[in-house]
C-alpha cells in the first residue's frame, strides 16, 4: 500500500440514538370500557459499535467519512408493545485499534482482535409506557417516561500495529533492509535517514511452516519522546510488538551508548515498554574481521545479541531461531 494510503489516526463525530417515549394508552374493547393502562416501552436507541476486521490494516476508509449516527429507537404502542430498538451502526476498524475522547483525551477501549465488538457510545434507554405507573391509588395514570437521550462525542481513533517483532533503531540502521530479506515485504530502501515514513508488515517464514510477524517501524531519534523527527506519531506502534529488535549498525561510534538512547526513548514515551524482550541485532557485520567483531563485543549491553548482514545473509538464521525462541519462552 502507498505511504500515502497508510492512516493511523482519524478523528471522528458520533452519535448514539435516543431512545423511544413511552406509550399512554388505556384499554378499549367493547364489552370492557374501563380496562386499564396499556402503553408499551419506547424501543432503545442504537447503540455505535467498533468491531474488529483482521482485513483492514489502516484507519484509510474513516478518513473521509466522519459522522457517524445511530438510529433513534420508536415510541412504544397499544397492548404493551414495545417499541423497535434504533439501528446500531458498526464501525470496522483494524485489530489494534484505541478510541479516546478527544476532548479530555481518556482511553475509552481498544479492539485486539477480529470480529471483537466493543460498544463505543451506548443508545439511550426507552421510556417506560404507563403501565409501568398503575397502583392501587393511581389506577389511570396518564403519563409516560420520555426516551433517554443518545450520547455523542468526538472519538480519536489511534491505530498500532500488531506485530510479534518489532524492529527499533536510528535511522539507516537496516532495519528495511532486515525485512526485506526475511520476509516478501517490499519497504522502501534508500542510503539517506527516514525513507521508512510508514510501518510495514512482513511475515518471517521459520522451520516446520511456523512463521512469525515484523514490523519495520520508521527510525527513532533522540528527543523522540518529544515529537522530534517522526517521534510520537510512531512510537505508539511499538506498544504492540511482543518482543523488541534493537538494530545498530557496526560502524556506529559507540552500540552501547546508542543503545542506551533508544531504550530512554522508550522510557520516556511509555515506562512499560522497558518490560518487553529485548535482542540486539549488530547490522552491517560483513564490514568487521575478526579482531574488530571481539573488540566490539566487549562493549556491548547484558542482553542477547548477534552479529549479522542482511547483504550476505550473515547469522539470519540463527537471529531467526533467537527471535522465535524468545517469543515462545
Amino acid at each position: 500500500m502507498a505511504e500515502s494510503n497508510f492512516v493511523d489516526y482519524v478523528r471522528i463525530f458520533c452519535r448514539s440514538g435516543r431512545g423511544g417515549a413511552g406509550s399512554v394508552h388505556f384499554r378499549r374493547e367493547k364489552f370492557v370500557p374501563k380496562g386499564g393502562p396499556d402503553g408499551g416501552d419506547g424501543g432503545r436507541g442504537g447503540h455505535v459499535i467498533l468491531r474488529g476486521n483482521d482485513q483492514l490494516w489502516t484507519l484509510l476508509h474513516l478518513k473521509y467519512k466522519r459522522h457517524f449516527f445511530a438510529g433513534n429507537g420508536k415510541p412504544g404502542g397499544a397492548q404493551q408493545s414495545s417499541g423497535a430498538s434504533g439501528k446500531d451502526i458498526v464501525i470496522e476498524v483494524p485489530p489494534g485499534t484505541v478510541a479516546k475522547n478527544a476532548v479530555t483525551g481518556e482511553f475509552i477501549l481498544e479492539i485486539t482482535n477480529h470480529n471483537e465488538e466493543k460498544i463505543l457510545l451506548v443508545g439511550g434507554r426507552g421510556g417506560f409506557g404507563n403501565t409501568h405507573f398503575k397502583s392501587p391509588t393511581n389506577q389511570t395514570p396518564r403519563y409516560a417516561q420520555p426516551g433517554e437521550p443518545g450520547a455523542e462525542a468526538e472519538i480519536i481513533l489511534e491505530l498500532k500495529i500488531l506485530a510479534d517483532v518489532g524492529l527499533v533503531g536510528f535511522p539507516n540502521a537496516g532495519k528495511s533492509t532486515l525485512l526485506s530479506v526475511v520476509t516478501a515485504a517490499k519497504p522502501r530502501i534508500a542510503d539517506y535517514p527516514f525513507t521508512t515514513l510508514v510501518p510495514n508488515l512482513g511475515i518471517v517464514k521459520y522451520r516446520h511452516n511456523y512463521s512469525f510477524v515484523m514490523a519495520d517501524i520508521p527510525g527513532i531519534i533522540e528527543g523522540a519522546h518529544e515529537g522530534k523527527g517522526l517521534g510520537l506519531r510512531f512510537l505508539r506502534h511499538i506498544e504492540r510488538n511482543s518482543v523488541l529488535l534493537f538494530m545498530i549498525p557496526c560502524d556506529s561510534k559507540n552500540i552501547a551508548h546508542e543503545y542506551d538512547i533508544l531504550v530512554n526513548e522508550l522510557r520516556c514515551y511509555n515506562p512499560e515498554l522497558l518490560h518487553k524482550k529485548r535482542v540486539l541485532a549488530i547490522t552491517k557485520s560483513d564490514l568487521l574481521d575478526e579482531e574488530l567483531t571481539q573488540e566490539i563485543k566487549r562493549n556491548l549491553p547484558d542482553i542477547p545479541w548477534i552479529f549479522i548482514s542482511s547483504i550476505t545473509g550473515k547469522g539470519l538464521d540463527k537471529l531467526k531461531d533467537m527471535l522465535w525462541n524468545t517469543l515462545n519462552s
